[in-house]
């Protein structure tokens, strides 16, 4: 078995079992719609065998960052379709990553009368957040989410779904990592609630799981997919007594709503503690769906996971930035280019989609 041989998750048929991870960009207009370099950027980049987009918000409230696209209106479906259409011309597969940001968020960079939103009343104190119009910015206290609130929330990714699916896309994913909205009801460190979303560990993952559920009533359990980061520290996440059986619990309770992937993103090449490798076998052991592994990957390793069933697909990130046609070179074993980080987050076509493939290297 190879990276580079074809498989087929729920409904949808890939052409290689590589990912394109998702990637923040920040390309979308100051009003969160995509804009027609999106579409060209993973029109170039559809050799993967899925991409996950950028995190996309499902609602006004979790924009967070600036110039990150939406998934909530009219004119966002609509420029989205752009993007779906080049994809799929290209004979790819593409699903949307949806991400509410919650604490995680300024003021500044949100939508007239949204709100800094969080399970509990507690500030990611040792994060800071860019702003176009005054820079770096130390993150606010967020509103502590009232019952009502979680209730919208979780309508607002069952919405945000089903526009992604009008949209043309193949699926969602949930993300459900990196110190996000649905990461901070998983963890104790943010989540601090009294009420049935907090405490226990089947309360914790409560919000998770109920808004899995949701979304997969409205567009089927083949179609949804959710992102983990266990052991992740971004976004002032910290590991805690309980979170190896946090995790157990989610991948048995998401084994029962069949969803179509769980995609596990271990963040120690980037400084994080290294998820341990019980943990991922663990999760092989307890969810039946295709798993999907990131962090940290090259061609040898993803290989030798795939081929040792410790993995269904494998996720890269950064290379695919620099290497529109990552998936060629990877086969080839051509020389990959590097990344420009100055441009990793600025507005316009340049470090975006002006990376040379290789016959025109």
């Amino acid at each position: 078995m190879s990276i580079f041989e074809s498989i087929k998750i729920g409904n949808t048929e890939l052409s290689n079992r590589i990912v394109m991870a998702p990637l923040t960009r920040s390309r979308a207009d100051q009003d969160h719609v995509p804009t027609d370099i999106m579409a060209t950027y993973y029109r170039q980049r559809s050799g993967a065998g899925l991409i996950i987009t950028e995190g996309t918000s499902p609602s006004p409230n979790g924009v967070g960052y600036p110039r990150i696209p939406g998934i909530y209106n009219d004119a966002q479906i609509a420029a989205w379709k752009k993007v779906t259409e080049a994809v799929h011309a290209e004979g790819g597969k593409i699903f949307m990553q949806l991400m509410h940001t919650g604490r995680v968020s300024h003021p500044l960079n949100l939508p007239e009368n949204a709100q800094v939103l969080a399970p509990s009343a507690i500030a990611a104190s040792q994060t800071r957040m860019y702003t176009d119009q005054e820079g770096e910015q130390d993150l606010p206290v967020p509103t502590e989410m009232t019952q009502s609130e979680i209730q919208n929330a979780i309508s607002e990714y069952v919405s945000a779904a089903e526009n992604a699916i009008k949209a043309g896309f193949d699926g969602v994913e949930l993300h459900a990592a990196n110190g996000y909205l649905m990461e901070q009801f998983i963890s104790p460190v943010s989540n601090q609630r009294t009420d049935e979303y907090g405490g226990s560990i089947e309360n914790r993952s409560r919000f998770v799981l109920e808004a899995a559920r949701e979304v997969i009533a409205a567009i089927g359990k083949e179609k949804t997919g959710i992102r983990l980061s266990p052991y992740g520290v971004f976004n002032d996440m910290l590991p805690y007594e309980e979170l190896d059986d946090t995790y157990r619990y989610l991948a048995t309770e998401l084994n029962k709503l069949e969803l179509v992937y769980i995609h596990l993103v271990d963040h120690s090449p980037m400084g994080a503690p290294e998820v341990p490798a019980s943990i991922k076998a663990d999760i092989r052991h307890l969810y039946d769906g295709a798993l999907i592994l990131s962090g940290g990957y090259d061609r040898e390793r993803a290989e030798a996971d795939v081929q040792a069933g410790k993995a269904d697909l494998v996720a890269f990130g950064r290379p695919f930035i620099s290497n529109p046609d990552f998936v060629t070179r990877l086969k080839e074993g051509a020389e990959l280019a590097d990344p420009d980080f100055s441009t990793f987050y600025t507005p316009g076509p340049e470090g975006y989609i002006d990376y040379p493939t290789l016959q025109h290297a």
